[in-house]
């Protein structure tokens, strides 16, 4: 099945995702310890690769997985929320980020599917923080280093928080599809949380 977006979703999409890495540039250069070892571009850099692609690639993962049963999704960004996000670390050590999230419309939807699609998005933290975990073993110094670092431990705990079975994350819908899924797939996350721990 082909993936359908528009241009509003990719302006919307677009947007979020330097809103955040600049909310973060922000973050790490006046807050942070690596914001003296990095200049104000490769903090960007390391902020676009690392948070933007755990955030953006969370929330198309549940677009992806939506479209596949049939619904229409699109990714609409939080105007309000992304003020905050680039408010907060201008004046405070710390950021409160919620970009936006993929719009769901299909009435039909089972449990299951509901779940399914719940589950896309953590588990694609899950795998970034594996890619950047190995990254971080291959090219541990520099840059790329700080790169593979940061994107363990920011995708490591975007899947931990996303699976916690309340309100509106994502581990709600997982808990009530399935309590074995939802246990593996809380264990992964934890698992990639505690070599961050280590690692880093």
């Amino acid at each position: 099945m082909p993936i359908r977006t528009s241009e509003t979703e990719i302006k919307h999409l677009v947007i979020a995702w330097l809103a955040i890495a600049f909310a973060f540039t922000v973050l790490i250069k006046r807050w942070m310890p690596l914001g003296s070892e990095l200049n104000v571009l490769e903090i960007f850099i390391l902020s676009s690769v690392t948070v933007g692609s755990a955030f953006i690639f969370h929330e198309l993962l549940h677009k992806f997985v939506a479209q596949r049963y049939g619904s229409w999704s699109e990714f609409r960004m939080e105007p309000k929320m992304l003020l905050l996000a680039v408010i907060f670390p201008l004046l405070a050590p710390f950021i409160f980020a919620a970009p936006g999230a993929v719009m769901i419309f299909n009435p039909y939807l089972t449990r299951e599917e509901n779940g399914k699609i719940s589950l896309a998005g953590p588990m694609m933290n899950v795998i970034l923080a594996f890619l950047f975990f190995t990254l971080f073993l291959l090219v541990p110094s520099g840059i790329f280093g700080w790169i593979g670092k940061f994107g363990l431990v920011i995708n490591a705990w975007l899947a931990v928080f996303n699976l916690i079975p309340v309100s509106v994350l994502d581990g709600r819908k997982v808990l009530a599809w399935d309590r074995r899924v939802y246990g593996v797939a809380l264990g992964m996350a934890i698992s990639m949380l505690v070599m961050s721990m280590i690692f880093t």
